[in-house]
């Protein structure tokens, strides 16, 4: 019954709000096509376009006049010469990790990339390369390169897509060591606007590699990354977790650890989380290596803790160890300061901030507040020798993370109005604290709010990139999908 009750509601929305040319561009794709290439339709009983559509935050999500998975770059290249010449909206999904709507999706014709899924590692080069529709921890990434020994800067928590989380820059555990996961691109496999299917490097095409290096959707739709590989042994870390009367003695170890640890191996992700009227500490700890060495951890350890799962283990197993999936499904949202340091005054207004909103939330239907703090070392931009579009400094700007989940859709509105809020006041209270710039600093776009300003993204960077768009997608094809549209 609910099935078919499914199935008629995306039937009425699509009879209501998708265009008959939309409709149209689904039958032309699946008659001009590959074989392989599959399109579905809001009719279908066995899941796929039910697949196709789902995201990570049920927000995020859209029904479509038909879903498609394309087999192969020469099919998408037909794909989007259909879509440019019928001017109908469209969405390209990777991992569905976006929690911006309307990012990757549409109600017209929305291309699930779940297909390319290809892991293909090259030991000469000592690189990989890697299908757009894959998760970082699906068994697939970190899986396939586990036996081999190597590793790439990729996702820290479970869930992420491969896609979005590269196209918009990649903060990861190894980026103290390697920086952003932009700076250990080689080659992209990208599909133009025009239906060419080309693989960019800084030798074919430096302006090009450029604006893809953090530039999203903007260029056309990327098919696979290839990347640098790094060593990879066992590493140490995992999630402990503190209750709300242990915060004052967590603020003084993620402030100790923040201004005095230097070891490119060592990170932490401490969240301060307000749920079911209560705030707490979920704190990951990793470590690159097998064992980390004394006096890096040993104040978070010391602390009594609710829960504790922190040992020696694969890659792999450390980043599903991370709580991401817990609110998977229903509505959110992120949004980000650029912070210059995590100082004591700044984790203390961070814990009042959380527990302000957490209760204030609660009335309003939120199911989970978090603020995650990622003390990066300043050097972490000066590892990637060549140009990018993200950030747009190098300055030693790094990211904070609000993240608020909610079930009502008709408070939407109102939770994106807090994070907003709730980032402002805090900027102000960093710029207080001395922390200069913060107030024009880069805004990781993997994170910032839709409706954000360019300019924070992109800033100086901007101009080049439109240039860039301007040749090689002259019609703006790709300006008929969400995303941070330059």
């Amino acid at each position: 019954m609910a099935l078919l009750l499914a199935t008629s509601l995306a039937s009425l929305h699509l009879l209501a709000g998708a265009t008959l040319a939309a409709v149209d561009v689904c039958g032309q794709i699946n008659l001009g096509t590959s074989p392989a290439t599959k399109v579905y339709y809001p009719v279908d009983l066995l899941g796929n376009y039910a697949a196709d559509l789902s995201h990570w935050a049920s927000s995020s999500s859209d029904l479509s006049a038909c879903t498609v998975e394309p087999a192969n770059a020469a099919d998408v290249g037909t794909i989007l010469t259909l879509i440019g010449s019928a001017r109908v909206p469209f969405a390209v999904k990777g991992g569905g990790h976006t929690a911006n709507p309307g990012f990757s999706s549409t109600p017209g014709v929305h291309i699930s990339m779940t297909k390319f899924s290809d892991v293909v590692y090259d030991a000469p080069s000592q690189t990989v390369r890697i299908g757009a529709g894959l998760v970082w921890d699906d068994f697939k990434v970190y899986a396939a390169l586990d036996p081999l020994g190597v590793n790439v800067v990729g996702g820290r928590v479970s869930g992420v897509g491969v896609a979005g989380f590269t196209l918009g820059g990649g903060y990861s555990w190894k980026t103290n060591q390697y920086g952003l996961t932009v700076d250990t691109i080689t080659a992209y496999k990208l599909v133009k606007p025009s239906g060419a299917v080309v693989t960019v490097t800084q030798a074919s095409d430096p302006e090009l590699f450029f604006a893809l290096k953090g530039g999203g959707n903007n260029f056309g739709i990327v098919t696979d990354f290839t990347l640098k590989t790094f060593p990879q042994t066992q590493v140490w870390g995992g999630l402990i977790t503190y209750t709300a009367d242990k915060l004052p003695a967590v603020a003084n170890a993620v402030a100790a650890f923040a201004a005095n640890v230097t070891d490119p191996k060592a990170a932490i992700i401490p969240a301060v989380n307000f749920l079911a009227t209560q705030p707490g500490v979920s704190h990951i700890m990793f470590y690159d290596g097998p064992t980390a060495p004394s006096g890096i951890f040993d104040d978070f350890l010391a602390i009594p803790h609710f829960t504790k799962d922190v040992k020696t283990r694969s890659f792999l197993d450390l980043v599903q160890s991370a709580p991401s999936d817990a609110t998977s499904g229903t509505r959110g949202a992120f949004h980000t300061v650029g912070l210059r340091s995590y100082s004591k005054t700044m984790i203390d207004a961070i814990i009042n901030e959380t527990i302000y909103w957490g209760a204030a939330l609660t009335l309003a239907g939120a199911a989970f507040v978090s603020y995650d703090i990622e003390p990066f070392l300043p050097s972490i931009y000066t590892h990637g020798t060549l140009p990018k579009a993200f950030p747009f400094t190098a300055e030693p700007f790094i990211p904070l993370n609000l993240y608020y989940a909610w079930a009502p859709s008709l408070t939407d509105g109102f939770f994106h109005d807090a994070l907003r809020a709730s980032a402002a006041h805090l900027t102000q209270v960093a710029l207080a604290d001395g922390q200069t710039g913060v107030d024009t600093a880069p805004l990781y776009p993997n994170y910032a709010l839709i409706g954000t300003p360019l300019s924070r993204i992109y800033g100086s960077n901007l101009a080049t990139m439109q240039a860039v768009k301007a040749i090689v997608d002259p019609t703006n094809v790709m300006g008929l999908a969400g995303g941070w549209k330059i």
